[in-house]
C-alpha cells in the first residue's frame, strides 16, 4: 500500500515540474530540484493530498508553504551555480531549505517559531540534507557568523528592506525580499555591486508578514 502512495506521489510530482516548465521555468537545475523533492514530506499530514497542487497551503502556526510556482521563481531570479553559500530567512516547513541544498554549495536557514523550526528539521533531516545548518531566531538581522552570502532569500514580508541583510551580502551578491503592507508586496531583487547596491522590482506577490527586529513588531 505505502509502495503505491509513494508511487502516485511520484506522478504527481512529475506533473508539478512539467507544470512549472508550461508556466516558464526553463532552468534546469531549478526544475531538477523539484523533482528531487518531495513536497508532500514538508506537509501536515491532512493535507499531504493536496501536496503537488500549484498553491499555497496552510503548515501551521500561522505559517504556509508556498506556492511551488513562487518557489520557483524564487529559484530562477537568483541564476544559481551550485557554488554558492545562501541564507534563507523563513524556512518554514523546511520544503525551500531542501530545494536550495540540490542548488547551492551551503544553506544557511533561520526561523523564528520554535515548533515549525523543529518540525522543518525533521523534514530536512529526513530528506537526506547534508549542507544545511538551522538556527532559531530573529531572521531579520541575519547570520552574521557566516556572512557574507552568495544570495539571500526572505519568505516572508516585510515593510522595508532589512539593512542588516544588504550588509551580509558578499560582493556580487543578491536578496530576493517581499517589501510592501502585511497583505501585498513586490518581490524586489538587491544585489551588490562595487559597494553599489541596486533594487528592482520583479513581481508583485502575497506573503505572511515578516515579523522581526527589521521587520514587523510581533503581534
Amino acid at each position: 500500500m505505502a509502495g503505491s502512495v509513494d508511487g502516485q506521489m511520484t506522478g504527481a510530482r512529475r506533473r508539478l515540474v512539467e507544470l512549472l516548465r508550461d508556466k516558464g521555468i526553463h532552468d534546469i537545475s531549478v526544475l531538477r530540484a523539484f523533482d528531487l523533492t518531495a513536497r508532500h514530506d514538508f506537509m501536515p499530514t491532512g493535507v499531504r493530498h493536496r501536496a503537488y497542487e500549484d498553491t499555497s497551503i496552510p503548515i501551521g502556526s500561522g505559517q504556509t508553504i508556498s506556492q511551488p510556482y513562487v518557489h520557483a521563481r524564487y529559484l530562477e531570479t537568483l541564476a544559481l551555480t551550485g557554488h554558492e553559500k545562501v541564507l534563507e530567512v523563513g524556512t518554514g516547513s523546511g520544503y525551500q531549505t531542501v530545494l536550495l541544498s540540490h542548488l547551492v554549495a551551503q544553506v544557511f536557514t533561520i526561523e523564528r517559531i520554535a515548533a515549525l523550526f523543529n518540525t522543518a528539521r525533521e523534514a530536512i533531516r529526513h530528506a537526506g540534507a547534508t549542507n544545511v545548518s538551522m538556527l532559531l531566531g530573529d531572521g531579520t538581522v541575519g547570520w552574521r557568523e557566516y556572512a557574507p552570502y552568495d544570495a539571500i532569500l526572505v519568505s516572508a514580508g516585510g515593510p522595508s528592506i532589512p539593512q542588516a541583510l544588504v550588509e551580509q551580502l558578499a560582493e556580487g551578491g543578491r536578496l530576493l525580499v517581499p517589501v510592501g503592507s502585511k497583505d501585498e508586496q513586490t518581490l524586489m531583487l538587491v544585489t551588490k555591486r562595487g559597494g553599489t547596491v541596486v533594487s528592482r522590482e520583479i513581481a508583485p506577490v502575497r506573503f505572511v508578514p515578516l515579523v522581526g527586529t527589521q521587520g514587523w513588531d510581533r503581534e
